[in-house]
C-alpha cells in the first residue's frame, strides 16, 4: 500500500484497515500528541514527507534536531522493513526536498521580519509586557505610523522609545498618558530580548512567503525545516515567531475555500509554549487565525505532549488527531489523560484511556476526518516507517543541502536601510547643530553686549575724569603779578653801576687818545 492520490497513509489499524489522512480534509487542522520518546517526531516526519510527495509545501520546526534527517534517504533496518511489509507497504528510501531555516542564521538560512510587521501585540508577547506597558507600546507604534518612521529592527524601536519619552507631554495630550516608568520597563525588556539573541530576527531582507510555498519541477512540495534547538531557549520568541508566520499567511494568502489539497501545511512543535501564560488577547488571535486560515488552504497541526495543553476553543478546531502514549503518574497527568481520551470518538472495542497508557513506541490512537468531515472512530494504529532517514543529518549533509538551496544568498546578508533610528539620529544631529549655532550666536551677542558695557563704562570713567580735571583746574589759585616799581636799593644800585660805567669808559678813552698824541 502507498499514498493514494486522495490521501496520506498514516498507518495500519488493528482492524487491518489503512488510516489515511484525506488531502481535501487536511486544512481542517490536527494535533499530534504524546509523551517524550513515543514517536511524535517520526509521525511528524511521515506526515511532512507525505504532504511533500503530494505537492504540498510544508513548514515544521525541529526542536531536537531529529527532523533534519528528512533531507536524507532512509536506510531501513530489518525491523522497519518487516513493519512495512506487514502493512503491504514497499519502502522507497528517498529524501524530501528540504530547505533549512534558522532565526540565528547558524544552521539554516536566516529568517527576518521587521518590527512593524510583528506589531505591538506580538511584540508585547515577546517582551512579556503587562497591559499598561503594552498600551504604551501601542502608542509607540502609532507615533511611528503617524510620523512616517520605519520600524525595521530593535535599534529603531529603541530610538523611538527614547523619542516618545522625550516628547511624552505632547504625545500624551494626543493619544493618552505615556509614563516614563513604562518606557523604562520596555527598554529593559528589549535589552533582555537582545541578550537572548532576538535582535537577529528583526531586520531586512524580510522573509517572503513565496520562498516557503514552493513546488519543485518534480511536483514535490518544499519542506521548510526551522532549526529550533537554540530558539527553544527563548520560548516567548519561538511562540511569537510561529504565530507571526501564521498571521502573515492568513493576511497574504487569498481565499480558496476547501481545496483538493492544502496550499501549505504548518506543524507547530512544542505547541504548549504558545499558550503558556498567554494573555487573553493573544489567545483570541490564535483562535481567530486557526478558525479562519483553513479557508486560505492552510492546515495547522499542533505537536505537543498532551491535548490538554491546547485551549478548548482551539482544540475544537482540530479535526485530525494522532495520539501517542501518555503516562499518568500524577493527578495532573491523570486529568490530562482523561481529557485526551474523551476527545476521541468512542471505539466500543476498547477503553481509550487504558489503551493510551499501553501504547508502544510507534503506535498511536488515530481519528481522522472522513469524506463528510466527521471524525472516524478512534483506532489503535501502527505508524508506518518513513522513507527518509530516522535521526539527524550531519553538519556536512546540512551544509550540502544549504549550498543547493533555491534561496541561497537571498537572506544570508542583512541590509540596514534608513529607518527610524537613522532619521531620529539625523534629527537630533540637526537639532544639536542648530542649538550649538544658536548658543554660539547668543554667546557672541552676550560678548558684544558685555564689551559694549565695558566700553561705555570706560568712556563714562574717562569723561568723569576729564570733568574732574577741569573742575580741579577751575578751582586752582591764580599766580601773583609782579610789580614794575623799583625799590630804593634797586634804584641806588642801578645809579652806582651807571656812574661806575661812565667813569670807566672815560678813562679808557683818555688812555687811548693820550697814546695816540705822543706818537
Amino acid at each position: 500500500m502507498s499514498d493514494t492520490p486522495t490521501g496520506l497513509f498514516i498507518g495500519q489499524s488493528d482492524a487491518n484497515a489503512p488510516e489515511t489522512l484525506l488531502f481535501n480534509r487536511a486544512n481542517r487542522h490536527g494535533v499530534v500528541a504524546g509523551a517524550t520518546g513515543t514517536g511524535k517526531t517520526v509521525t511528524l516526519q511521515i506526515m511532512a514527507q507525505g504532504f511533500s510527495d503530494a505537492g504540498v509545501p510544508v513548514f515544521c520546526s525541529d526542536v531536537k534536531g531529529d527532523l533534519s534527517g528528512i533531507c536524507q534517504p532512509g536506510t531501513p533496518n530489518e525491523k522497519l522493513t518487516a513493519r512495512a511489509k506487514s502493512m503491504g507497504l514497499t519502502l522507497t528510501p528517498r529524501a524530501a526536498p528540504t530547505v533549512f531555516w534558522d532565526l540565528y542564521g547558524q544552521k539554516g538560512h536566516p529568517i527576518r521580519t521587521t518590527v512593524s510587521e510583528i506589531g505591538p501585540v506580538l511584540m508585547a508577547r515577546m517582551l512579556n509586557l503587562n497591559e499598561v506597558q503594552e498600551g504604551v507600546l501601542t502608542v509607540v507604534f502609532h507615533v511611528a505610523d503617524k510620523e512616517g518612521l520605519l520600524l525595521l529592527d530593535l535599534g529603531d524601536l529603541r530610538s523611538l522609545l527614547v523619542y516618545v519619552g522625550e516628547n511624552a507631554d505632547r504625545i500624551g495630550r494626543e493619544v493618552g498618558n505615556v509614563a516614563p516608568a513604562s518606557i523604562a520597563s520596555i527598554q529593559r525588556a528589549l535589552l533582555q530580548l537582545e541578550q537572548e539573541g532576538g535582535a537577529a530576527f528583526f531586520g531586512e531582507p524580510a522573509l517572503r512567503l513565496e520562498d516557503m510555498i514552493r513546488v519543485g519541477l518534480d511536483g514535490r512540495g518544499q519542506v521548510n525545516v526551522l532549526d529550533s534547538t537554540r530558539l527553544m531557549n527563548s520560548p516567548r520568541l519561538y511562540a511569537a515567531f510561529l504565530l507571526w508566520l501564521l498571521s502573515e499567511l492568513f493576511e497574504q494568502l487569498p481565499e480558496v475555500g476547501d481545496p483538493d489539497k492544502p496550499r501549505l501545511v504548518f506543524f507547530f512543535d512544542e505547541a504548549h509554549l504558545l499558550f503558556n501564560d498567554a494573555p487573553k488577547a493573544l489567545l483570541e488571535k490564535v483562535e481567530q487565525v486557526v478558525r479562519l486560515i483553513r479557508s486560505k488552504g492552510v492546515g495547522v497541526y499542533f505537536v505537543t505532549q498532551n491535548p490538554a495543553d491546547i485551549p478548548d476553543t482551539v482544540l475544537a478546531q482540530l479535526g485530525n488527531r494522532v495520539q501517542h502514549a501518555l503516562r499518568a503518574y500524577t493527578p495532573s497527568d491523570q486529568k490530562g489523560l482523561r481529557a485526551a481520551s474523551q476527545s476521541f470518538r468512542v471505539n466500543p472495542a476498547f477503553d481509550t484511556a487504558e489503551v493510551i497508557q499501553a501504547l508502544g513506541v510507534g503506535e498511536a490512537l488515530v481519528s481522522l476526518l472522513d469524506e463528510k468531515g466527521a471524525p472516524t472512530v478512534v483506532a489503535r494504529t501502527k505508524i508506518r516507517p518513513p522513507d527518509s532517514r530516522l535521526g539527524p543529518a550531519t553538519d556536512a549533509e546540512r551544509a550540502a543541502v544549504m549550498a543547493a538551496s533555491p534561496v541561497r544568498g537571498v537572506y544570508d546578508q542583512a541590509v540596514n536601510r534608513e529607518s527610524a533610528e537613522e532619521i531620529l539620529a539625523a534629527r537630533h544631529a540637526a537639532s544639536d547643530q542648530a542649538a550649538a549655532q544658536a548658543k554660539a550666536q547668543a554667546d557672541a551677542a552676550k560678548a558684544a553686549e558685555a564689551q559694549a558695557k565695558l566700553d561705555a563704562k570706560a568712556a563714562a570713567a574717562q569723561a568723569k575724569e576729564q570733568a574732574r580735571e577741569q573742575a580741579r583746574v577751575a578751582r586752582a589759585p591764580a599766580a601773583p603779578r609782579r610789580s614794575t616799581r623799583e625799590t630804593p636799593i634797586e634804584s641806588l644800585t642801578k645809579s652806582v653801576l651807571r656812574t661806575a660805567g661812565s667813569t670807566l669808559t672815560r678813562e679808557l678813552l683818555r688812555g687811548v687818545l693820550g697814546g695816540l698824541k705822543r706818537r
